[in-house]
């Protein structure tokens, strides 16, 4: 096994992986109620850009609340996935095959 050669396959891809996370900044999910009252958008990072809410429901504080909830949660996962999918691209297109660690990127 040459070492050396793991090692500095082990710092490209760990540099490929921060640069994967810079970019999941500029990658915008966007998510709205069924309706469309309320939109959402947020980066592959979960970093929220934009909150846009129409003016109907800024007179139901109960429904307003429940409207955040559901489609933050929703954006969330959704931003989450993309952000595993990136990595996980990542990681297995350059990570050297370790006995004992093939489970650790799945």
């Amino acid at each position: 096994m040459d070492l050396m050669g793991m090692m500095g396959k082990l710092k490209a891809t760990q540099q490929r992986i921060e640069e994967t996370k810079k970019r999941m900044d500029t990658i915008l999910i966007d998510e709205q109620s069924a309706d469309g009252q309320l939109k959402v958008t947020l980066t592959a990072n979960n970093k929220i850009k934009s909150v846009e809410i129409s003016n109907s429901l800024l007179e139901d504080k109960e429904q307003l609340e429940d409207y955040l909830i559901v489609v933050m949660n929703k954006a969330i996962e959704k931003a989450t996935k993309v952000n595993q999918l990136e990595l996980d691209a990542v990681a297995k297109i350059d990570m050297p095959m370790i006995p004992g660690m093939e489970n650790m990127f799945k």
